[in-house]
């Protein structure tokens, strides 16, 4: 039996059903980041809420997901930033971090993870620069 559609109607159909699922990728992955977040006390949470709210406000592309237990934000199924907490692994300062995939090159020496105590304003603006830097 011949299908009805043709080729370019299945092909447009297959990549509906792609968005579709990278859709529900995104929602169940924003769900995980903040049963994460909502998992932390103290500063800790804080801070995951700021930097959470800052890297999906700055880089609405990026896709929330965990990242060994971590809530995460990722391009092209690739992780680029990171938040770990200071209770994670019982560290006196949590960090946010970017890995290799972040375009934060600068040379041959740069930085790729920062500590946090409490974020400030400034310290908001800077994460809000490395944010757009790492995706660009």
């Amino acid at each position: 039996m011949a299908s009805k559609f043709s080729a370019e109607e299945r092909a447009a159909m297959k990549e509906r059903a792609a968005e579709l699922k990278a859709q529900a990728n995104k929602a169940d992955g924003t769900a995980a980041v903040l049963a994460k977040i909502a998992e932390m006390k103290g500063p800790d949470k804080e801070m995951a809420e700021r930097i959470h709210a800052i890297v999906t406000k700055t880089a609405p592309d990026l896709v929330p997901r965990t990242f060994y237990g971590m809530p995460a934000y990722a391009k092209d199924d690739k992780v680029l930033c990171f938040f770990k907490a200071a209770a994670k692994f019982n560290q006196r300062y949590a960090t946010f971090g970017f890995t290799d995939k972040a375009n934060l090159d600068d040379g041959n020496f740069w930085p790729t993870d920062y500590a946090l105590k409490k974020l400030t304003s400034a310290d908001e603006k800077k994460i809000t620069a490395l944010v757009k830097q790492a995706v660009s």
